[in-house]
């Protein structure tokens, strides 16, 4: 693994937005996998900056998110996919067709095969960024007795629900369940980029990286990639 400890998270953005950058423009029609929350926000807003000034070319990428809430249409603006095209895709000169986030609404059993078959079809993912919950959940993949393998639904742990409340009207307004890209397709990738922000974010990344590999701490199992970049905050 290669850390890269920062100061700030305006500095951590940038860097993060320079990595994903250079695959890019190494590799033009590029598989990015990607993720939402708060911690990749700012690397999006660098990435459509540099999209704007001619610096990178988004519009033969193909992208892959890691997950959506159950239940929820593209159309909601607390989907993923809502999230998405409001954070990055709205902003680069990307074609959304090339664009997939799991559908949230169909039956959960065909979304998830036909997932894994987009994510085949692409020849897989060049560069997989991350952010990493506070139970040390990686997409969705929650505390669990084994690593899955490929997309899946599953049931949104207590403190996931907690957490990520704040973007709700209330906590009851969460979906309790999701659909999420499997470990072994964020294990299949060949770059991965975590980035973590935050005081709270101190000792789960601390457990994943240097702990017990183990499914109840999911991204400890990043210790085993070949290509792993941490890029967290001084805090």
């Amino acid at each position: 693994m290669n850390f890269i400890k920062v100061k700030t998270y305006e500095e951590l953005s940038k860097i993060a937005a320079d990595i994903i950058g250079e695959v890019i423009v190494n590799k033009p029609d590029c598989v990015l996998g990607l993720a939402t929350g708060s911690s990749p926000v700012g690397t999006y807003k660098k990435l459509a900056e540099k999209c704007a000034k001619g610096e990178l070319d988004f519009s033969k990428v193909r992208t892959v998110n890691l997950d959506e809430y159950l239940g929820l249409s593209p159309e909601n603006d607390q989907s993923y996919r809502y999230f998405m095209n409001d954070n990055l895709f709205d902003h680069v000169n990307i074609d959304k067709a090339n664009t997939h986030v799991p559908g949230g609404t169909g039956d959960p059993d065909e979304e998830c095969k036909k997932y894994d078959a987009i994510i085949e079809s692409m020849g897989g993912i060049d560069l997989q960024l991350l952010g990493i919950g506070r139970n040390g959940h990686i997409g969705f993949n929650e505390p669990a007795e084994t690593f899955s393998e490929g997309t899946h639904v599953v049931e949104l742990t207590e403190s996931t629900i907690e957490a990520n409340s704040c973007f709700f009207a209330s906590k009851d307004e969460v979906p309790t369940k999701a659909i999420t890209m499997g470990i072994g397709s964020i294990m299949n990738a060949k770059k991965v980029l975590l980035v973590a922000n935050g005081p709270y974010k101190k000792d789960i990344i601390e457990a994943a990286v240097k702990g017990e590999i183990t499914p109840m701490v999911p991204a400890s199992i990043l210790q085993k990639h070949p290509d792993v970049t941490v890029i967290y905050s001084e805090e």
